[in-house]
């Protein structure tokens, strides 16, 4: 009998006369591409741990006014307490950023659960802190509770940071090559259709109303379900985290080729890869955090990973998301007009996030992303100019509108989803984990620091709050300029050897012949 290692042993032994000298490959001559085991991956990971996180960031908004009104009733009624407006205000940012300390936590917690339990255990506990949360929220209500609400706000935080940390993490793994930025989007594709979700949910016609709001909190319960029962049963666990983490080697390329679905003799490429992936491995120490930090090769990355991570909150996109009736009621909107331009954000956020699907897959992450970020910071500029003019014309309301949606519109080809997932090409197999989950904790301090600071910030700077969002896009673009390496088409192992020289590495400054080789890629 021959044993199950000793096979997979010799099957990675018959690759490394493929293996390429260069240690970078065309992406074009990897084989695999869409196949019903990855699709039905990236349709649960979408639906059922990225949507429900979106929908818990979009869900507040439209229904804010009976949210408050609620708080305001059970804090009267059960400790006979009068509520000042400006107490109502830090209780209501209180309601809308635990989530998002929920979130940092969830983040911290995923990257160790991820390597200890698997990316599937992973996906499913934060399925099931979603479930818990969205029981929580079901008897808000009945046991006039404003403690279970703050309570599920945290616990449903949990199930989003595990989204954010391990769907981009699994997705990137499981993936072949040239599909890597296309499956990168769908952990942003996912929020934003939650995010636009509930929004609808909020609406008055829907379940925005006195009696059913805590059901609407709640409403996202069944995709949980859903992904809980499919992960456990279906889905495949990560090849790589197999192969690499767990070292069982003849399991990791029985999943491989289910996945792939392609006979494992035709997987030579991607079985050398991983094998120079363990054998880049410099200990069996586990990866944790102070590990990472210390590492002098693994600086810069770190750096950029939650640089970019935290960079993106601080553009001010979820402000849209919180506050964006706020927004367009100051803006000269009414009650009506300012909903269905926030239902517009959600429709134009969803667009560009299928769109960004081919865009990632055809156009280098770089160009793309400052792109993204100097047509963003433009976008503020207007939008702030519009909002300071509102009562010198009748048109600049109506400015302030296009302004948002084009925000949204650039945020959403290249700042939403990129961020998600360059941890994932910046970071070979074993750190990787690690960078994802801190650089998912820098993304919620970013969205906790906005969701508390803005409504403040804006009642006493008013519009010109939107100057800083600009300036800190335009640092983090200088930033990307000269740090960030291009990853489409590269290897992990390839790209983290470019920026293992911390700061002095300069990744772009290559040769011209060089160049145009990556970028054909």
């Amino acid at each position: 009998m021959i044993d199950e290692d000793s096979h997979a042993a010799v099957l990675v032994d018959d690759e490394r006369p493929h293996q390429s000298t260069s240690g970078n490959r065309d992406e074009r001559s990897t084989p695999g591409g869409w196949t019903f085991p990855l699709i039905l991956a990236g349709v649960t990971c979408c639906l059922g741990s990225a949507v429900p996180a979106g929908f818990n960031i979009g869900v507040l908004n439209n229904a804010a006014h009976l949210i408050e009104a609620f708080c305001n009733a059970s804090i009267k009624e059960r400790y006979d307490v009068d509520v000042s407006q400006n107490n109502l205000k830090i209780i209501w940012s209180t309601v809308v950023s635990i989530f998002l300390i929920g979130g940092a936590v969830g983040s911290f917690l995923g990257s160790w659960v991820a390597d200890r339990y698997g990316r599937k255990g992973a996906l499913c506990i934060g399925n099931i802190f979603g479930i818990a949360g969205a029981g929580m929220f079901f008897l808000i209500r009945k046991l006039n509770s404003i403690e279970l609400l703050l309570a599920g706000r945290l616990i449903v935080g949990f199930s989003g940071g595990f989204a954010t940390c391990v769907v981009p993490m699994y997705m990137a793994e499981i993936a072949p090559l040239r599909l890597r930025g296309a499956v990168g989007v769908l952990c942003q594709l996912g929020i934003t259709c939650g995010v636009f979700l509930g929004q609808i949910a909020g609406l008055h016609s829907v379940l925005g109303t006195e009696n059913s709001w805590h059901y609407m909190l709640g409403a996202f319960v069944p995709l949980c379900v859903y992904a809980l029962v499919l992960t456990s049963i279906v889905l495949p666990e990560s090849p790589k985290y197999l192969f690499i983490i767990k070292e069982q080697k003849q399991k990791a390329l029985d999943e491989l080729s289910r996945i792939r679905n392609m006979d494992i003799m035709l997987l030579q490429v991607e079985i050398s890869n991983l094998q120079q992936e363990i054998e880049s491995k410099t200990s069996a120490e586990p990866w944790t955090m102070r590990r990472m930090i210390k590492d002098p090769n693994l600086k810069l990355p770190v750096f950029l990973v939650c640089l970019i991570q935290f960079g993106q909150q601080m553009s001010g996109i979820n402000v849209v998301f919180y506050y964006s009736n706020a927004i367009f009621l100051n803006a000269g909107l009414g009650i009506a007009g300012a909903q269905y331009a926030t239902l517009g954000t959600g429709v134009a956020n969803i667009a560009m996030a299928l769109i960004s699907v081919p865009v990632m897959s055809s156009l280098n992450r770089r160009v793309v992303l400052l792109s993204s970020i100097y047509l963003c910071f433009v976008c503020l500029i207007v939008l702030c100019i519009s909002m300071l003019l509102n009562h010198v014309s009748s048109c600049m309301p109506v400015i302030c509108v296009v302004a948002v949606m084009a925000y949204v519109i650039f945020y959403g080809i290249g700042l939403g989803p990129i961020p998600y997932f360059i941890g994932s090409e910046l970071f070979d197999v074993g750190p990787g984990p690690v960078a994802m989950a801190l650089g998912s904790i820098f993304n919620w301090g970013g969205n906790f620091m906005v969701g508390m600071m803005f409504p403040t910030l804006e009642s006493i700077i008013g519009p010109y709050t939107f100057l800083i969002f600009a300036g800190a896009l335009l640092l983090l673009a200088q930033f990307v300029r000269i740090f960030l390496p291009e990853t489409r088409g590269r290897n992990t192992t390839d790209v983290a050897a470019s920026i293992n020289q911390g700061f002095s590495s300069r990744p772009n400054s290559i040769p011209h012949s060089m160049a145009n080789s990556i970028f054909a890629g």
